[in-house]
């Protein structure tokens, strides 16, 4: 079988989804009439995924070009899914590179490429977004030939064909286009098809070794009918049903297993094959007890493969269940032992989430990031969990008797009038500049070396400074030694005092001290988090507390009080606003911030 095994990598939105759209339609994946045909990010099948415009599970799909089957694996975008990333590379012989035109390559493009060259992927560069009115293509192809330099392993790693594109409308061309609109214009077809010559023509077919059957699973599935799916590229020989075979783990130990079938990707859909050879992609049912690093071996030669390395997590927070007075209220799963369960089942399939006991009974989820964990427990929440979350807590780690902490380098993209007030942030947390390029669009790239503790909670701010323009990204760099102290940074919060429905009078008398985040008629229970103070200190209000009547009238003071709208927070807001005595109820309805003692007299004893 002719056969190539590509991934699709970039920096979140630069278009690398979209450029697997185009490349499933052109190859009449579909029949014009199915739904996916017109559809857009077909990739994208996760609820979340689509709402939050990124990709969060590595996926693969298949298309026919020619006589040509290309295995095409589309990877997450974000730092946060680095683990996707890192362990499903392993599966491919080449990488599309997606650059956006405009912003050119950013921390994650980095981080993918690294992991690309490292493992010896044949490189094809797409750059994308081509019709932005302030592409600078020159630029960006500068800047990429900077990071090849940077990144490469070996020499030939340096020598990549360019391609340049309009993935939203399923365009590519070889050399820039004098007009885009024009599909006769650089004397080709205005569509993806140098693409496809690039990948058939640049990228090796897989390295087939002689030998035994041998395969390491990448990636896990499940469903209701075949149970779980074991996925990965066969090494060496070939797979049929019903075949016994060694399942041997990362420990060591094997066990027997009998294929029960065998899948192909073909579009979005698995096919049943009866025969895979060496350098497929396949999903294997019948294992159970398969893993993530684990080996499917023949019993006669069961050797075991080289399991996957994945970057350790570096932030940490508590999950457990709700103890708030409303528990038990909102939600279909409300105890710590489904909660756990159901961790325990995320464990198998998301290779970078680490579990442990904490000592109040609660678990500590580990993960690459504050959007690793929120997707996690957003997921939760959607599937009718109840839990309380804690703040995330950064991960240090002991090296040479030393305490070291996680250091990151941010990009932030923001209007070039509010830099001062970006930097001089960014410095309050310790972050240390490194290099600052003032973009054509009236934007200025700012780059920092800063530890990850220092950037728990900058989102919220960054966006209030430059009154929501801020675009900020990080990647993990190094461990280094800990830092000193950085200062608290938020206010207080304006707690309720009272239990029972929140009103225009009481909500009126608390925005007069700070930010409020509820509305009239929410219900509130004592020690719930309702605003935040404008001063240091937290604040007690009583939001229930109504109006007293009188006879009198005094001119003017009883018209209808004027309430500012509550800001209100989404997920990752509110983990970001967390201070060390408060919690996070998740429900299926509601997120509310509290404190983790919820009355007053014990908050003030736990401070003596």
């Amino acid at each position: 079988m002719n056969l190539r095994n590509v991934a699709i990598i970039a920096h979140v939105d630069h278009g690398k989804t979209t450029l697997v759209d185009g490349l499933l339609k052109q190859s009449k994946t579909f029949r014009e009439n199915e739904a996916a045909f017109s559809q857009n990010l077909i990739m994208d099948s996760n609820d979340q995924e689509r709402e939050r415009g990124i990709t969060i599970l590595a996926k693969n799909t298949a298309v026919k070009y020619g006589d040509t089957k290309i295995n095409i694996i589309d990877t997450p975008g974000h730092a946060d899914f680095g683990g996707e990333v890192e362990r499903t590379l392993n599966m491919a012989d080449g990488a599309i590179l997606v650059i956006d035109a405009h912003e050119g390559p950013m921390p994650q493009t980095k981080f993918v490429l690294k992991k690309a060259l490292e493992i010896g992927l044949k490189p094809i560069v797409v750059i994308n977004k081509i019709d932005k009115p302030n592409a600078q293509i020159d630029v960006v192809i500068n800047k990429t030939h900077d990071l090849f330099l940077d990144l490469a392993t070996d020499v030939d790693q340096l020598e990549f064909p360019i391609y340049y594109a309009i993935a939203r409308e399923g365009k590519a061309w070889e050399a820039i286009p004098a007009d885009m609109n024009d599909p006769s214009d650089a004397g080709q077809a205005a569509d993806l098809t140098c693409i496809f010559e690039a990948i058939v023509n640049h990228v090796p077919a897989p390295a087939v070794e002689e030998g035994a059957f041998q395969m390491l699973v990448t990636s896990l599935e499940s469903d209701s009918f075949q149970g779980k799916n074991a996925i990965g590229r066969i090494k060496r020989g070939s797979i049929q049903p019903g075949k016994t075979i060694t399942l041997i783990k990362k420990d060591g130990i094997t066990e027997q297993a009998r294929i029960d079938k065998v899948y192909a990707a073909q579009g979005l859909k698995k096919i049943e094959v009866f025969e895979a050879p060496a350098g497929e992609i396949v999903a294997l049912t019948g294992i159970k007890n398969a893993g993530i690093g684990d080996t499917l071996a023949d019993s006669d030669n069961p050797e075991a493969l080289p399991t996957i390395e994945i970057e350790e997590p570096t932030l940490k927070m508590s999950v457990a269940a709700n103890t708030s007075p409303f528990a038990g209220k909102e939600g279909q799963f409300i105890t710590g032992r489904q909660i756990l369960e159901r961790i325990k089942k995320e464990l198998e399939t998301n290779v970078s989430l680490k579990m442990e006991m904490g000592n109040a009974g609660d678990y500590i989820l580990s993960g690459r990031g504050e959007l690793h964990l929120s997707v996690f427990i957003e997921t939760l929440r959607r599937e009718g969990y109840e839990l309380e979350v804690g703040k995330p807590q950064v991960i240090t780690k002991e090296i040479d008797g030393v305490k070291c902490e996680p250091m990151e380098e941010l990009t932030i993209d923001v209007a070039t009038e509010h830099v001062g007030a970006v930097t001089a942030e960014v410095g309050r947390r310790k972050g240390v500049l490194l290099s600052q390029e003032e973009n054509s669009d009236g934007t200025t790239r700012l780059i920092f070396e800063i530890s990850t503790r220092g950037i728990l909670g900058l989102r919220n701010q960054l966006l209030t400074l430059s009154r929501g323009t801020a675009i900020m990204n990080s990647i993990f760099t190094k461990f280094q030694p800990a830092g000193t102290v950085i200062p608290k940074l938020r206010n207080g919060a304006i707690i309720a005092h009272e239990s029972g429905k929140a009103v225009a009078y009481g909500l009126y008398n608390a925005q007069g001290r700070g930010t409020v985040f509820i509305g009239p008629q929410t219900q509130v229970y004592e020690g719930m988090i309702v605003g935040l103070n404008s001063r240091e200190g937290d604040l007690e209000v009583n939001v229930t507390k109504e109006k007293k009547l009188t006879n009198t009238r005094a001119a003017g003071s009883d018209d209808a009080l004027v309430l500012t709208p509550p800001t209100v927070f989404t997920l990752e807001q509110s983990l970001d606003f967390l201070e060390d005595d408060e919690l996070l109820e998740v429900t299926p309805k509601n997120l509310r911030l509290r404190k983790k003692l919820l009355n007053k007299t014990a908050r003030a004893r736990s401070k003596k």
